[in-house]
């Protein structure tokens, strides 16, 4: 097997094309249509499937057969290749479709390899910013862009009330909301895709991101490259019990609640966290027991 920086140039290379892939179907080159349906209520459009194509084609013709791929996009997940190999690619060629397909321009592509159950490598790109945040284990985040190659490190920002959190526009559920209005932030940013949410972090505009599973949940491919840039930026994200995210588990749903952060004050809020949803859930177990 090639080592990691040697994956990573192949990765940096595969996100870069996936990326003109995927702003020349956002832009309407040609007379390419979208084609939008909609998979467990979460739509999909006929760029995602391009990219996930591009992607798995040029890392599988590029890298030795030592790996599995895990991909949002693709159906069959090739379980005993995957099983087989503790290095394993999780993909997601179009990470905030709905904001592509209503123009804000905060959707991103999502590279990581993880080893058994932990990322090791990383590539977000953010096509409208031309942007390409990637990291390895233990080797630090950067940022590449016009102005060429930059590390990344979050803010050290302590005081809950000048910490931003970044929000979802339209993954919210009522425990969320309830969570959000009693957390003392006082500013408070919509951001589409993880990774433009952890971009803003990696580049301190903000500090905190909240994650809380309601009927559906993010899964490994929302979370995995994002979460390593972060790490390596110095930042956190774990669950609300402060055990770390794990993937390529047989199970791609991260329930429960998740917290990223720059780090300063993590500890307090995940413990405020869980408290304020203690207290969100005795309300409603009263409110049920009203006759």
């Amino acid at each position: 097997m090639q080592n990691l920086e040697e994956i990573l140039e192949i990765a940096r290379s595969v996100a870069k094309g996936a990326a003109e892939l995927l702003r020349s179907y956002y832009h309407g080159s040609g007379d390419r249509n979208l084609k939008v349906q909609y998979k467990q209520d979460e739509p999909v459009t006929v760029a995602d499937i391009a990219v996930n194509q591009f992607i798995l084609e040029r890392l599988k013709a590029d890298l030795d057969d030592d790996f599995g791929y895990i991909s949002e996009e693709t159906d069959v997940l090739k379980q005993i290749q995957r099983e087989s190999s503790q290095w394993v690619w999780i993909i997601d060629p179009l990470d905030g479709t709905r904001d592509f397909i209503q123009k804000t321009g905060e959707y991103a592509i999502h590279i990581a390899l993880v080893k058994e159950t932990r990322p090791v490598l990383a590539v977000v790109a953010v096509p409208e910013a031309e942007k390409l945040y990637y990291a390895t284990q233990g080797g630090g985040a950067f940022v590449e862009s016009s102005n060429g190659i930059e590390p990344l490190k979050v803010s050290l920002r302590e005081r809950i009330e000048d910490l931003t959190i970044v929000v979802s526009r339209s993954h919210r559920n009522q425990r969320l909301d309830y969570l959000l209005q009693r957390l003392p932030f006082k500013n408070q940013k919509a951001v589409g895709s993880v990774g433009c949410k952890i971009a803003t972090i990696v580049e301190q505009r903000a500090d905190v991101y909240i994650s809380l599973s309601g009927k559906s949940a993010p899964k490994d491919w929302d979370l995995a490259a994002p979460e390593l840039i972060l790490t390596e930026a110095g930042g956190r994200f774990t669950h609300f019990d402060n055990t770390p995210l794990q993937y390529n588990t047989g199970d791609v749903n991260q329930w429960g609640g998740l917290l990223a952060s720059n780090g300063q004050s993590h500890d307090w809020l995940c413990r405020e966290a869980e408290r304020i949803l203690l207290e969100f859930d005795s309300l409603n177990a009263n409110s049920d027991g009203l006759i």
